[in-house]
């Protein structure tokens, strides 16, 4: 197998019109290519939040959902997601469900990078406590998905925009204003 990742590039529609290098892609140009992020949670029905190692091309040390990757070309992409689950934080995901299959977003960061992607995303269970890649993430915390939300909306600039945005569609600030309600 080659040692450079491909990414599937996307046309505006969501079809597949290509590949590129991954290190190519990510630029202050981005093509819009296929990607996908996982929000794992564990018994206590606590998420999984990871900082971003330092030395990512993209938001390096910012905090973010539990994962996230790209699926290689003619990689379905559930398959993807288990792969990166064990890359990046040494876990076996079960009872994999997808949240939000449409999820979009372009974002760039102070740098000038820009993210631009189509990107379903995913939430998952997990048993085992990870074992963090260092070349993926830094740190990694349980957190009350209420305490999240509070997070969120107290410091956005502190977390990947993804996880802002997809916090904000999977229903996580509505959830937390039920529970400091009742």
């Amino acid at each position: 197998m080659s040692p450079t990742e491909y990414v599937v590039l996307l046309d505006d529609n969501g079809d597949e019109i290509g590949t590129a290098p991954k290190a190519s892609v990510h630029g202050t140009d981005t093509a819009l290519h296929l990607a996908f992020s996982c929000h794992v949670y564990n018994s206590r029905g606590e998420t999984l939040v990871t900082r971003r190692a330092l030395d990512k091309k993209t938001w390096p040390g910012v905090w973010s959902n539990s994962f996230c990757g790209h699926p290689r070309p003619a990689e379905p992409v559930i398959d993807a997601v288990h792969r990166r689950a064990e890359q990046e934080l040494g876990v076996a995901l079960r009872d994999v469900q997808i949240a939000l299959p449409l999820f979009r977003y372009r974002a760039v960061d102070a740098s000038g990078i820009v993210e631009h992607e189509i990107c379903p995303v995913y939430t998952a269970l997990v048993d085992d406590e990870p074992r963090l890649n260092p070349l993926e993430v830094a740190e990694a915390r349980w957190v009350d998905p209420s305490d999240l939300a509070v997070s969120l909306r107290a410091t956005p600039w502190a977390f990947s925009p993804w996880l802002v945005l997809q916090a904000e569609q999977l229903g996580v600030f509505e959830e937390a204003s039920v529970r400091r309600a009742s």
